[in-house]
């Protein structure tokens, strides 16, 4: 299958062809993801809670964040990979921002880069894709800045924020973005975004009516315990399973049972003899 770039996703958007996007962050489950036919894969900065552990994604580094992109890099040959900007790595100056979306290309070997929405981020997306980093915007609930708007939850129920919401998609759009996730927002606000740009939409909690959806690999799997969102769907429960299997091998190694005779390799009778012979009766 082809490599899929962002100009086959504007094409998709076009003629209607629906996207789907997972997130990843080691090489074994990039592989399974993208051997799957996935279309975009996330290096999310969600990677803070579900594989290290943290109670948000704001203590993510960008040192975290490219450690996990490059194994991802070495799973995925077909999908288009995308670097999730973490929280800090958009604070400081356009410059800094702008070097540290290369640092995702350069050194990950990412296709392109995501960032949240946050007051005056149009001026940060411009500089990015100017210097020739495709980016992805994302609109609704931002994680990143989720504790200072209270919390995680719905946004855009009411007109006024609705509003909001719309307008910052299409200033990500007029600024270059090649697509916008549409996080946590009505139906209705995610079809208005949808109807409105000729870029992509690619939704997570917020409905039917966008282009594409994502979603986190742990939610779908049921690798990640401490909450599911209630959008998400899950399609295994694998932590059971996992725990399951971890406990038959524990049982097995206290009991002698493994390794058994299946698991175990012998040295040829002759040269058992000659190493014995060689070492002598043990003290």
């Amino acid at each position: 299958m082809a490599k899929v770039t962002v100009a086959e996703l504007t094409r998709r958007k076009a003629q209607g062809q629906r996207i789907a996007m997972l997130t990843a962050y080691d090489y074994p489950m990039a592989k399974l993801v993208d051997d799957a036919g996935t279309d975009i894969v996330l290096v999310g900065d969600s990677l803070g809670m579900v594989v290290l552990g943290y109670e948000s994604t704001t203590p993510v580094t960008m040192d975290e964040m490219l450690h996990h992109a490059k194994a991802a890099r070495r799973g995925v040959t077909r999908a288009l990979l995308v670097g999730d900007m973490p929280f800090l790595s958009i604070r400081g100056s356009t410059v800094d921002a702008v070097r540290n979306a290369a640092r995702f290309v350069q050194e990950a070997g990412c296709d392109a880069v995501k960032l949240e929405w946050r007051q005056g981020i149009e001026d940060t997306a411009k500089a990015i894709t100017d210097a020739g980093i495709p980016v992805m915007g994302h609109v609704g609930l931002t994680p990143q800045t989720a504790a200072a708007e209270g919390g995680l939850g719905m946004r855009g129920k009411d007109a006024e924020t609705a509003l909001r919401i719309i307008g910052q998609a299409v200033a990500l759009a007029e600024v270059g973005c090649f697509a916008i996730v549409v996080e946590c927002v009505p139906d209705e606000v995610a079809q208005e975004i949808t109807e409105r740009l000729r870029i992509p939409t690619i939704g997570i909690g917020s409905g039917p009516h966008c282009d594409g959806q994502v979603l986190v690999l742990h939610d779908l799997l049921g690798l990640y315990e401490r909450f599911t969102p209630k959008f998400v769907k899950r399609y295994a429960s694998l932590a059971p399973a996992i725990r399951d299997a971890l406990s038959g091998y524990l049982r097995d190694v206290r009991s002698g049972a493994y390794p058994g005779e299946a698991h175990t390799r012998r040295m040829a009778p002759e040269e058992l003899s000659r190493l014995r012979a060689e070492l002598g009766p043990a003290r």
